[in-house]
């Protein structure tokens, strides 16, 4: 593909990188781009949704989308060249397909646009890439990959309780529960397996772990999960919760936490996920609960020091160029923060001064890339970090 060197507009620009649709005008959160295209008014910075069926690089303009907030509609039309590609692809299989590839290497490899966050993570590999420092190694519970019997019997005598997570899943689906009974509890049935179905659990028990087994690999089928050892969390009223951390880079493209959350799980629900049943709550008020008002400040602040340690270490190990991430974060009964997942496209944050701070952030880190060549901008990071080494993120 024959690539023009284009000019760089006098406004920053970014746009919003997604998918068509055969039925609608393009895939993905909508409401969360048109918040986007407001603050990048309000910032002036030109904001627009382009679909991969339209993303052509080779000539003066592009195809995109903007939206008319008097008539509340979209309008197609031809846009400037962006300085900046975010990258909001919805599903990893749009993602893998051929084609959109393309259009994501194009990105990366091109002189003059910066493109970050190119692709989903992979539970499997997130893990591995935390295990490579000592600064993140201490925040993750026993993770193995699931592959037979004798490997989950093996980690089920270490650890009373295992999650059984799907690789490439998203918002809870497919997760499950596989606990070790006391034997008060069942002198036949040693076995428990609890699989989430939307908002409850269904839950089974077994004499032995080749029956066991068997029902797991029924429900895997071909996908690769991932096995876990279970965190006794900290609860509130008997609903154990977690934590979830939306760290950004801001204007001067360095790590910041833009807040923090907290998902209570549902009263008959195996994960704190919303749409498994879980809610949203006041992350201050469930610490306190469980530990007191000084300790749980002190709780929060460590939550706050681990994600960023963690996303940077993400970043390095990924060797890719990252502007946002959420994180999964618990807190177990003793104050110990574990890390439990990662998701590369975060949904958007209900609480409001969280999602304010996020749409601020995605545009003052656009103008701040704007401001950069690529090739220059991981040269200038480095310099950036160094200065603000002695001081802490907020």
């Amino acid at each position: 593909m024959e690539l023009l060197l284009h000019q760089k507009p006098q406004r920053p620009t970014l746009a919003i990188l997604t998918y068509a649709d055969e039925t609608r005008i393009f895939r993905g959160n909508k409401e969360n781009f048109v918040d986007l295209i407001r603050v990048g008014e309000e910032r002036g910075v030109t904001v627009y949704v382009v679909t991969t069926a339209e993303f052509k690089l080779t000539g003066q303009t592009l195809v995109g989308y903007t939206y008319n907030f008097q008539t509340r509609s979209w309008k197609k039309g031809p846009q400037p060249l962006p300085n900046v590609v975010y990258n909001r692809i919805p599903y990893r299989k749009f993602e893998l397909l051929p084609e959109v590839q393309q259009i994501i290497q194009t990105c990366i490899r091109h002189g003059q646009i910066s493109f970050f966050n190119p692709s989903f993570f992979n539970k499997w590999t997130l893990f591995e890439w935390l295990n490579k420092s000592k600064d993140t190694q201490t925040f993750i519970p026993t993770t193995q990959k699931l592959t037979s019997g004798d490997d989950l019997e093996q980690l089920l005598q270490k650890h009373s309780n295992l999650y059984l997570k799907p690789v490439k899943g998203k918002a809870g689906k497919g997760i499950m529960k596989v606990s070790r009974l006391a034997d008060k509890q069942s002198k036949s049935r040693k076995y428990q397996l609890s699989i989430q179905e939307k908002t409850k659990s269904h839950i089974s028990r077994y004499t032995n772990v080749p029956q066991l087994w068997s029902q797991i690999r029924q429900m895997v089928g071909s996908k690769d999960y991932i096995m876990q050892q279970g965190i006794s969390l900290s609860n509130y009223k008997q609903r154990p919760f977690d934590l979830r951390v939306l760290v950004q880079k801001n204007s001067k493209g360095l790590w910041t936490v833009a807040g923090v959350g907290a998902r209570l799980a549902g009263k008959s629900s195996i994960t704190t996920h919303v749409p498994r049943g879980g809610s949203i709550d006041d992350p201050s008020k469930l610490l306190e609960a469980g530990f007191g008002s000084l300790t749980s400040k002190k709780i929060l602040s460590r939550t706050k020091q681990t994600a960023l340690i963690v996303a940077k270490q993400i970043e390095k190990a990924s060797g890719t160029a990252l502007g946002e991430m959420s994180l999964d974060l618990g807190v177990d009964t003793t104050g110990q923060i574990w890390f439990f997942e990662a998701n590369s496209k975060p949904m958007k944050f209900d609480e409001p001064h969280i999602r304010k701070r996020s749409l601020d952030n995605l545009i003052r880190y656009c103008i701040h890339l704007s401001k950069l060549s690529p090739r220059k901008e991981g040269r200038s990071a480095v310099r950036a970090k160094k200065k603000a080494a002695n001081l802490t993120d907020h």
